[in-house]
């Protein structure tokens, strides 16, 4: 649960809640019982849940934001009993409608460890489904956060993909959004599920959608979604590029150096001191001779959840061993890429990155 708003009589709570990749709302008994959802909701997510406070007199009047990847934000009336939403505003209407891009699609698939695992993909401007494109395997942070449709300045799906990409954004294991056990499938297995749920994502994208096409395939992600890309770094070669930002190389390091360490010592059992294996079989840093795909790498200076350190790491094995790697620093930026200038370049650093290595003959190996 996200938010919640007690209805008027205090009898009902009204709240919101994530579930396969939707901020949904759903009302309960005030007084302990079931939850159900208000409506069924298709597109979009809710958000800053409010309730008017009437006394119980007249109609109930609830009101939120609205949004989705092709909706920038909006206040809106939500009808209680099938929370379809009402626009009260529209600062971004006009100028969202005059931009060339389709809502998100979804599926899921089963992977191979028996898991329903579910996906977002956008398609790029001017898509043609007669026609092929590359695909960008976009990794969410956190572990635990999920791919929602939404609008967002970082990481935006579309601004990603408008260079002629189709971007898929999976919710791997550890995901929130679909039950507990779910999200806690990545204790103990830190890296290595995670990105076989992407790879197999990927696979499946391909074999469902023939306008992929499969020998160009780029991936990226910042935090745990930078974790992860180091860990595709060594294991796979898949990606004819990758872009990190603010990702663990080195497990030790990461821990020893972050303000937010016992999650990481939970997730892999204890603190290194007691010589848990995965220390070393999960921690990207001790399979560096296995890199052999370009990265772009990218950090804040003032980051203190993955500290400098471990993009240095990283970067410093890549060209120890000739790798084709681009390192960027921003030095007045935290943990993640917030200021607008910052933002305009790190977007395009991405396109011209990922652009330069499409270009190039397809490497032999999976």
């Amino acid at each position: 649960m996200v938010a919640y708003a007690l209805a008027p009589d205090s009898r009902t709570v009204f709240f919101l809640a994530e579930d396969a990749g939707h901020m949904r709302l759903f009302r309960a008994p005030a007084s302990g019982g079931h939850e159900q959802e208000v409506g069924t909701m298709t597109s979009g997510t809710f958000g800053g849940l409010q309730i008017a406070s009437n006394t119980g007199k007249g109609p109930l009047r609830i009101a939120a934001v609205w949004e989705s990847a092709t909706n920038p934000p909006e206040v809106v009336r939500i009808d209680p009993a099938t929370a379809r939403p009402t626009p009260l505003t529209k600062f971004n209407t006009d100028r969202a409608a005059r931009i060339d891009w389709q809502p998100l699609r979804e599926f899921w698939f089963t992977s191979s460890k028996g898991k329903r695992i579910h996906s977002f993909y956008a398609v790029p401007p001017g898509f043609d489904s007669t026609k092929t494109y590359p695909l960008f395997v976009l990794i969410h942070g956190g572990a635990a956060n999920m791919w929602t449709d939404n609008f967002g300045l970082r990481w935006n799906p579309h601004l990603l993909g408008a260079p002629g990409y189709v971007v898929l954004m999976t919710d791997y294991r550890g995901s929130t959004g679909y039950g507990e056990k779910f999200s806690q499938d990545i204790q103990f297995d830190p890296l290595q599920g995670p990105a076989n749920d992407l790879n197999e994502a990927a696979d499946s994208a391909i074999k469902r959608f023939h306008f992929i096409d499969a020998s160009r395939q780029v991936a990226g992600g910042a935090s745990y979604g930078g974790h992860l890309t180091n860990w595709l770094a060594v294991t796979t070669t898949r990606y004819r590029a990758l872009v990190s930002h603010a990702g663990e190389w080195d497990l030790e390091t990461q821990w020893a150096t972050s303000d937010y360490n016992y999650d990481r010592e939970r997730n892999v059992g204890g603190p290194p001191w007691e010589d848990n294996p995965l220390w070393r079989t999960q921690s990207p840093m001790r399979f560096a001779k296995n890199l052999h795909t370009p990265v772009l790498v990218s950090v804040g200076e003032r980051d203190f959840r993955v500290p400098m350190n471990n993009a240095l790491e990283f970067w410093t094995a890549l060209q120890r061993q000739q790798i084709p790697s681009k390192l960027i620093i921003w030095p007045e930026e935290n943990h993640w890429i917030l200021k607008g200038e910052d933002s305009r370049f790190f977007y395009k650093e991405v396109a011209a990155w990922f652009a330069r290595w499409l270009s190039e003959p397809a490497a032999t190996g999976q």
